[in-house]
């Protein structure tokens, strides 16, 4: 017993010892943890309250100052971008120019993103609050003009121009962008920027796919600048439609038209039985439907019953539900003329938009950076430019001159008849998101036409682009440094845009973009073109380059003939 005894204590006694090393180990283990936990605290920077008003302020005198000191390089952009010249889908010089610029200034890019060999994003930055930028770079079919001439003047008959003025809008985020990222920097702002291109705007052709493929999921808020003529923003609905773009094919036989038409199954005949079907259809529907459509393949020659032909419809309307009741009625239409003729119909998604809906809180800070910033001063000549240039379009009396008073906040729309539409609407319903409106183009032009690029390489633009920086800057250093402007922002976007509406998209999964629209006009012109690419190391500006002088008015004579002869092609957006 006394052994058995004797060997229960030693085993006792080594495990009372192996227990004390135990606890001794596991409090020099919390003792180091703790260690290396003050450590952290000691050396990891705690984060800073926000910066007071003045130094709100004085960060936005800061930024104002850095893009008018470097002007110039705004005027390079917009009037580079101007000479490309290229329409949706074909914009390569542009996307490589831009990225050039934001490689040198410390951007990460990503090209080629959602399968669109133009489209690119470009990211600086890291950390909350993430904020996306973006602008339109494509132009307008047969709207080709030579700046500062107030009259039709083309610089390649028949070729592309920026006759909407989206050569001017990355002009305008590039300048706000590199002087809130210098001042960043500086101050040491955590937050990170996203730079995207609006890539064949005019067919409303990718937007919608950023969203599907996922390129916003962790943006908090979006910035998307667009020329007009006067400096402006708004928020809630917008007034245009959401809208669209369908391509109907239609397949049959051919033969001989005058030999044996009777054993030919013409296509054209089905796109012409769909378009009469429409016509006589459009007296049923809202009169906020805008429909509109092109035949864009009728065959090719009169003698050969066409195989094959195409028409491609873009359809309006104010909702989701009253769009898609247009795409329902047009297939249904489209189905009666295949029956029709015998022939065999499908169609292609090509593009959409969604109706808009705009961020309030971010629109409303947004307008007092308008307030502060203000209209450019315009010129005598610039005045005069702008004149003559209405009275040739025949523009509106009260349109006349530039514009000098700023318009109040832009309201949500409480009734519209509807009008044109943007894919950043998709954007919108994806982030909270608003459009700055920047003063380069001339008032009371009809849109989409030659008159609308005279003015986009001219004194006019480069103001409004200067002046739309200033405003974009002062919004992004709002947004990075007042916690309570992006809760506002994601409360509204939550509580109030999204609270009763569901967005969905008319792009599916297995639909991609059509990068082929526009790769015969572009390869038809753009040799030609390359002879007029701005040249900034040799000129001054473009105009210097092209030999105008500014502003040229011409003569009535002169001035009548070119209106009436002189007029493009609508363009497509």
């Amino acid at each position: 017993m006394k052994q058995i005894y004797f060997v229960e204590s030693i085993s006792m006694s080594t495990l009372s010892r192996i227990r004390a090393i135990r606890v001794k180990s596991m409090l020099l283990s919390c003792l180091l943890q703790v260690s290396v936990l003050s450590y952290a605290f000691a050396t990891e920077k705690p984060p800073k309250d926000p910066p007071s008003k003045k130094k709100v302020e004085a960060m936005k005198e800061n930024v104002i100052a850095h893009i008018e000191d470097n002007k110039k390089m705004a005027q390079v952009m917009n009037d580079k971008i101007f000479s490309f010249a290229e329409l949706g889908f074909q914009e390569f010089e542009t996307s490589e120019y831009i990225c050039n610029i934001l490689r040198e200034n410390g951007f990460e890019i990503e090209k080629g993103i959602s399968n669109i060999p133009s489209a690119w994003v470009a990211k600086w930055g890291s950390g909350s609050p993430v904020i996306a930028i973006g602008s339109d770079i494509d132009c307008i079919p047969k709207a080709s003009q030579k700046p500062g001439v107030a009259y039709h003047d083309p610089i390649i008959e028949g070729a592309p121009g920026h006759g909407e003025g989206h050569n001017s809008g990355q002009a305008v985020n590039i300048m706000a962008v590199l002087a809130v990222k210098k001042l960043m920097e500086e101050e040491e702002l955590p937050g990170t920027i996203i730079m995207w291109p609006g890539v064949a705007e005019e067919q409303l052709g990718t937007k919608a796919f950023y969203v599907r493929d996922g390129y916003f999921k962790d943006v908090d808020a979006c910035i998307f600048t667009h020329v007009s003529s006067d400096l402006s923003t708004s928020y809630g609905e917008a007034w245009g439609n959401g809208m669209v773009s369908i391509e109907y094919n239609f397949e049959g036989v051919a033969a001989h038209s005058a030999g044996s038409p009777w054993r030919g199954k013409s296509a054209l005949d089905a796109v012409e039985l769909m378009n009469i079907g429409w016509n006589f259809r459009r007296e049923h529907l809202y009169p906020t439907q805008r429909s509109h459509y092109i035949i864009n393949d009728g065959g090719d020659q009169p003698n050969v019953v066409p195989s094959k032909a195409s028409v491609w419809y873009y359809l309006r309307e104010r909702t989701y539900p009253a769009i898609k009741n247009l795409y329902d009625v047009s297939i249904k239409i489209a189905e009666g003329a295949a029956m029709m003729t015998d022939t065999k119909m499908t169609y292609r998604y090509l593009g959409s938009a969604w109706p808009g809906h705009f961020s309030k809180p971010i629109a409303e800070a947004t307008y007092e950076n308008i307030k502060k910033v203000g209209l450019p001063e315009w010129s005598e000549d610039d005045l005069a430019l702008a004149n003559a240039v209405q009275k040739n379009v025949d523009a509106d009396e009260e349109k006349m001159g530039l514009v000098t008073e700023l318009e109040e906040l832009k309201p949500p729309a409480e009734f519209s008849l509807g009008g044109g539409s943007d894919d950043i609407a998709d954007i919108s319903w994806a982030v909270p998101t608003i459009v700055l409106r920047y003063p380069s183009n001339i008032p009371g032009l009809q849109g989409h036409h030659w008159s609308n690029a005279i003015s986009m390489a001219t004194p006019i633009a480069h103001k409004g682009v200067v002046a739309g920086a200033k405003v974009e800057a002062m919004t992004l250093i709002d947004l990075f440094t007042d916690p309570e402007l992006m809760d506002s922002a994601k409360d509204y976007y939550a509580n109030v845009q999204t609270k009763d509406t569901e967005y969905i998209p008319f792009v599916n999964k297995d639909d991609q973009p059509a990068t082929h629209l526009n790769t015969e006009i572009m390869a038809e012109f753009r040799d030609e073109m390359k002879k007029y690419y701005y040249d900034e190391t040799q000129y001054d500006t473009y105009l210097e380059q092209l030999g105008i002088e500014y502003p040229t008015l011409g003569d009535e004579s002169t001035d009548a003939d070119a209106v009436k002869t002189g007029e493009s092609e609508e363009g497509k957006e």
